[in-house]
């Protein structure tokens, strides 16, 4: 009798959200996969900090599991699976279903490009004898996070005849890294006086590259000299060559677990890599496909979307049309059919900062795959708003499938607000609704997410692959 629920509890459970912690609700078995499957996660993060080569890496991995490029005016059949690599800095997958293309596509749309340090198209210089690099900062980022750190270079050198130059410093043990220097606090007392969002000024994010001096009195500006030597042996390139280079320093730790229990994956990038490892991983092992699967690993989301590598361009219209020609189909026919996760992070509740967030209407660590009806900003600006049908359904396919869900919101009405690529591809006339893991310190150097949030996001992404 002890045991029996009261009327009231039974209401409960009838009428009112009962979400539960996954480390609760998870067996032993389903913890073991999910730690076992964020471990791929975190080697995923390592391999990729840039877009280019999350795209290198991916178009490997996608290869492997039978995905060729892609033909124009080619009559695919259901079972195929293709890719389109947008300049290699964008990728689409696509996997064709046993539906007809007209009655839509679902498509997954996150993106592989995050917060970095760029470097300017003349950044070598010397000063007091010690040589920098110039940057300007990419994405929105707390300016002073980025000081007194390790830094790693990456990118791509295009030389004057046109050949490219892969650069990658500071990743291997044995390599130099770079760093941004800082205030010491003794002397930092006008600094201090700064607002936070001024305490380091983004003409101030100038990157120490070296401080010896080439041995040649006659020579002007020794340590740049020597510095330029130094790449020009190992790179073959000269100061003009960075005038066509896209070159960005990020973080150069590794993805790491926290926490005693091991619980959380902390490394740089996971807003939206979490997303695009989950929606990518869930596409490469779907098989039987219904509807026509799209997977989108986008460029340029952090400064707008915004450029022929961001879903704000033509990009996705033009594949779609693409596939639907062959089948005589307009794109257009197939896009008012399709459904799409915008596959992106929220904000997890901090309790440190518990301020500028809605308890009521927060994701929360560990509550699995956040489900964000509308982003923008104060009065929705900037958002799509998925429909309450198209949430209904999301929602039904998440319970249906077992996987681990909430619903958040990003922070307080009128606290600040962000956007995803949700708006962009919902104006081709798409439902379209935001999906994905609760990131803790988002924008950092240092990202947290939870694994269980992280296993439940590639477990919706599998539940839409096979989602009609």
């Amino acid at each position: 009798m002890e045991n029996e629920k009261s009327i009231g509890q039974k209401l409960q459970d009838e009428l009112l959200i009962n979400r539960k912690n996954g480390g609760i609700i998870f067996s032993d078995e389903e913890l073991k996969k999910v730690d076992a499957y964020c471990e791929g996660y975190k080697k995923f993060l390592d391999d990729g900090k840039t877009e280019r080569e999350v795209v290198i890496n991916a178009l490997e991995a996608a290869k492997k599991h039978g995905f060729v490029e892609f033909e124009l005016n080619k009559k695919y059949a259901a079972g195929d699976k293709v890719y389109y690599n947008n300049r290699g800095k964008a990728l689409i997958l696509a996997i064709y279903g046993t539906e007809p293309i007209e009655k839509g596509v679902n498509i997954m749309a996150s993106h592989i490009d995050s917060p970095r340090i760029d470097l300017k198209c003349r950044p070598l210089y010397e000063e007091a004898e010690i040589a920098y690099f110039k940057t300007h900062y990419y994405g929105g980022i707390k300016k002073y996070q980025w000081t007194a750190m390790p830094l790693s270079l990456h990118g791509v050198v295009i030389k004057a005849d046109g050949t490219p130059v892969t650069i990658c410093i500071g990743e291997d043990e044995t390599d130099p890294v770079f760093c941004i220097t800082d205030l010491l606090p003794h002397l930092a007392q006008d600094q201090m006086k700064r607002t936070v969002a001024e305490a380091i000024k983004g003409e101030e994010l100038n990157v120490v590259v070296g401080s010896r001096p080439f041995k040649d009195d006659a020579a002007s500006e020794k340590v740049k000299l020597n510095i330029m030597k130094a790449i020009f042996e190992k790179y073959d390139i000269v100061e003009s060559d960075f005038l066509s280079a896209e070159l960005e320093l990020v973080p150069a730790f590794k993805a790491k677990d926290i926490g005693f229990d091991r619980s959380l994956v902390g490394a740089y990038g996971q807003d939206d890599r979490v997303c695009a490892y989950t929606s990518f991983t869930a596409t490469l092992e779907a098989k039987d496909v219904k509807r026509t699967l799209v997977t989108i690993l986008a460029d340029k989301e952090e400064v707008g979307s915004d450029g022929n590598t961001g879903l704000n361009s033509s990009y996705l219209k033009y594949f779609i049309a693409d596939l639907a020609k062959p089948f005589g189909i307009e794109g257009r026919t197939v896009l008012s059919h399709s459904k799409c996760l915008s596959a992106d992070v929220n904000a997890a509740f901090d309790p440190t900062f518990p301020e500028v967030t809605e308890k009521k209407n927060v994701a929360y660590v560990n509550y699995g795959v956040v489900v964000t009806k509308y982003t923008g900003a104060r009065g929705k600006s900037g958002t799509s708003d998925a429909s309450a049908e198209f949430v209904g359904e999301v929602n039904r396919m998440l319970t249906k499938e077992g996987v681990l869900w909430q619903h958040g919101e990003l922070g307080k009405v009128d606290q600040g607000g962000g956007g995803t690529v949700a708006a962009y591809v919902a104006n081709l006339n798409v439902d379209v609704i935001d999906i994905g893991v609760p990131v803790l310190s988002m924008h950092a150097p240092f990202e947290m997410t939870s694994k269980i949030d992280v296993y439940s996001t590639y477990k919706a992404f599998t539940a839409f692959a096979k989602h009609v």
